[in-house]
This record gives C-alpha cells, sequence and structure tokens, in this order.
C-alpha cells in the first residue's frame, strides 16, 4: 500500500513567504481601493539589463536556424558560461576556480537545498538562526528532523546557531560538533555581511572538525566595502572543505529567468572519496541543464555592457537601502543591515511580536514586510524589510510607518 514520506508531515504547516502571500490576499480582497506597498518578498522590479534582453533576443533567433540550433544543454553548463563565471567572479579576485569546478543551474534555492543529498543520512546539520527558510525544509524533507528541543535548539540532526543582537547576527561555534554547515553572507534575513577574518576563523574550524560548510554567495553583489570577502574561497584552506553557491536572480534581475551556479573544488574530498564528482553525478541524473537562450544572457551579464548597467542597477536598489535605514532610525527605530546588503532587519517596537507588527503594518498601513519569527526562533521580535522597491514606493512606505506612535 502507498503511503506519504513522513518527513513532510514534520515541515511547519506552510512555507513563510506563502503565508505572508495568504495575508495579503485576503487583505487585498477585503480593502480592494488600499493601495499596498510590498516590501516583503525579496523580488527584484527593476527591468532586465538592455545587454541581457539583447544577447537573449540574439540567442532566441539561434534556436530558430537549423545551424545554430541548441537541443539539450550540457547537462553542467556551456562552456562559455562557465568560462565567463570563472574569469570574472573568481580569478579576477585572485582565486583560482577552474571552470569545470562550476555546476550551472537553475538558481540557489534548488543547489542550495538538493546539495544535503550527497551527504550522509545521518549528517549533523547547522544552520544560522535566523535562517533562509529553505535550508531547514529541505533537511527536514530528507529526514533530519526530530521532536524540538527547546533547551539545545536541536531538532535530531539539525542545530540552530542564534544569530543575534548579541554576537552581531555572526552565530558563534556551535556546542556540538556539526557535519554539515550553512552559512549566508551577506545575510538573509538579518542583512548584516561578515568580515574576512570572522569568515576565515569558520574555515580553520571547519577544517579542525571535518566539517563541510555550504555557503550561500547569492547577494555578493551588493558588498561595496574592500575589507569583506565576496567568496569564501578567498579564505585560505576553504578549497577543502566549502561548497559556494551563487545565483543570477538578485546581482542581475534574473528572478523570473532563473539562473545560477555551485562552485565545488575538486580537493574537497570525504574519506577519499571526491564531493566534486558526487555533485556531477547527482547533477547530471537528475537535472537537464539551463535553457540556452537563459546561459548566453548569463553570459551578457559579464560583458563590458551588462556590468555597467547590472552595477547601475545594484545602485538603484542600494539607495533604497540607505534610505529605508537612516528613516527608520530617524524615526525611532533599532535598525541593522542596509549596508552592502538589500534587506533591512528591524527591531519590532514596544516588544511586539513579529506577526503582529506584520498585522499592524498590513491592517493599519498596507505596508507588506516579513516577520522576523518566520525565519527561525531567533528573528523572533525582528523584521525585515527588502530595498527591492522602488524609491518613491520607499519614501511612501516610510510616511506611513512614521505615522504610528512608538
Amino acid at each position: 500500500m502507498a503511503a506519504v514520506n513522513d518527513n513532510y508531515l514534520k515541515l511547519q504547516g506552510s512555507y513563510l513567504f506563502q503565508t505572508v502571500a495568504r495575508k495579503v490576499r485576503e487583505f487585498e480582497g477585503s480593502h480592494p481601493d488600499v493601495r499596498l506597498i510590498k516590501l516583503g518578498i525579496g523580488d527584484v522590479t527593476q527591468p532586465v539589463a538592455p545587454a541581457v534582453i539583447s544577447a537573449l533576443h540574439r540567442a532566441v533567433d539561434e534556436m530558430g536556424q537549423a545551424a545554430t540550433f541548441r537541443g539539450y544543454a550540457p547537462d553542467l553548463g556551456y562552456d562559455f558560461l562557465r568560462a565567463a563565471i570563472a574569469e570574472n567572479d573568481y580569478k579576477k579576485r585572485g582565486i583560482s576556480i577552474a571552470e569545470d569546478e562550476i555546476f550551472v543551474s537553475d538558481g540557489a534555492k534548488s543547489d542550495c537545498s538538493n546539495i544535503q543529498e550527497i551527504f550522509a543520512q545521518d549528517s549533523l546539520v547547522a544552520v544560522c538562526d535566523p535562517v533562509y527558510p529553505v535550508y531547514v525544509d529541505s533537511n527536514v524533507m530528507a529526514g533530519r528532523a526530530g521532536d524540538f528541543d527547546g533547551d539545545r535548539r536541536l531538532y535530531d540532526r539539525l542545530v540552530y546557531m542564534p544569530c543575534t543582537e548579541a554576537n552581531g547576527f555572526v552565530p558563534d561555534f556551535p556546542r556540538v560538533k556539526p557535519d554539515l554547515i550553512y552559512l549566508c553572507f551577506p545575510n538573509n534575513p538579518t542583512g548584516v555581511a561578515i568580515t574576512r577574518d570572522q569568515l576565515q576563523a569558520w574555515v580553520d574550524y571547519a577544517l579542525k572538525i571535518g566539517a563541510v560548510i555550504l555557503y550561500d554567495a547569492a547577494y555578493e553583489a551588493y558588498i561595496s566595502a574592500d575589507s569583506l570577502p565576496h567568496s569564501i574561497f578567498e579564505c585560505s584552506g576553504a578549497e577543502d572543505c566549502a561548497i559556494e553557491f551563487r545565483s543570477f536572480s538578485k546581482n542581475a534581475g534574473f528572478t523570473g529567468l532563473r539562473l545560477g551556479f555551485t562552485v565545488i573544488p575538486k580537493k574537497l574530498k570525504l574519506n577519499g572519496q571526491s564531493v566534486h564528482d558526487l555533485w556531477a553525478r547527482r547533477h547530471g541524473t537528475k537535472y537537464n541543464g539551463a535553457p540556452y537562450i537563459v546561459q548566453r544572457a548569463g553570459e551578457a551579464v559579464y560583458s563590458p555592457e551588462g556590468s555597467q548597467q547590472i552595477q547601475e542597477q545594484i545602485a538603484v536598489y542600494m539607495k533604497n537601502a540607505v534610505y529605508l535605514k537612516t528613516a527608520l532610525k530617524d524615526a525611532g527605530y533599532t535598525v541593522y543591515g542596509g549596508e552592502n546588503s538589500p534587506y533591512i532587519w528591524l527591531k519590532t517596537p514596544g516588544g511586539m511580536s513579529s506577526w503582529d507588527f506584520f498585522d499592524l503594518l498590513l491592517n493599519r498601513l498596507g505596508v507588506v514586510g516579513t516577520p522576523g519569527s518566520g525565519f527561525g526562533p531567533s528573528g523572533e521580535g525582528f523584521f525585515r524589510l527588502t530595498a527591492f522597491g522602488t524609491y518613491e514606493n520607499s519614501q511612501e512606505a516610510i510616511g506611513r510607518i512614521r505615522s504610528l506612535e512608538l
């Protein structure tokens, strides 16, 4: 008799952003005349850069000619894109990442959730708290969850590492020794970046205990401070203990096109087994490759014109971030993030719960954000706003929020 996978029954009632979307739909249905300002989900709002659009058109035309038509893409990615990534994201920063250590995919979300499949079922997994929900949910689906132990923050094989004001939202090493460590910097949701020394300490720790760091660098393009690392592979020894995920979604506005990549150095081995080869086997079995036209679009991101246009778009979002952070501070809020990151992490006023503050902003002001508690226990009492809206909407949102009496 067929049966469901019981691990799915251990998930929370719904994915965080599904709950937010449901509440927004209900509000819109009962308040059709209210213009909502949505600064909740981290979706971009600017159109795709002209250089990328031109590349898409050229690639589409190629698909209409027998001589240039492309069928199945190479499962690990086209050489032209992998070469562009290796040169621009790594070699120009003095990092020795080879083209064949880069795996092209449809985005960082799927890769950072699927990567756990190639590791042992009983792996102890450490995640930051608050955390991007996909890291937790994908491991729960894989069977690494049991009953929550509130004292140890332990879900059987899943360990939470609190990121709080006290530690600057950068986690301390956990009390138990994990096998896999998820890190995301600049961080979603807190917007906090990590220093090179702090990241090197995590690499040294992973090497010491034999762990693998799963490093989500989806927001590295927003880093402006020269002292901050864009890649974990800037750290000594990282090629022996780390995997890095990158995305075109937030740096180039590909949320609707879908493109990303994962870097696994060939030096990374566990018990003599190449992790690179295992991921290549998994990738080739379960994935048919990102579309040719989208990979050509990704290549255009690295062109001189594309790079300049994308930097201009990032500057627009960071202008929003600086404005939001400054205005909220002026209004009396305690605010983090907004520097080297498109996310604002603010403390809810008067000890209000995250979801109560969400409901207050939605129902009284028509402003949508994301409750911090949806990202984990340590997110309670905080709230996330994104800088991916327009500047005008950011100003309007602040105007409405200022009307609240703290």
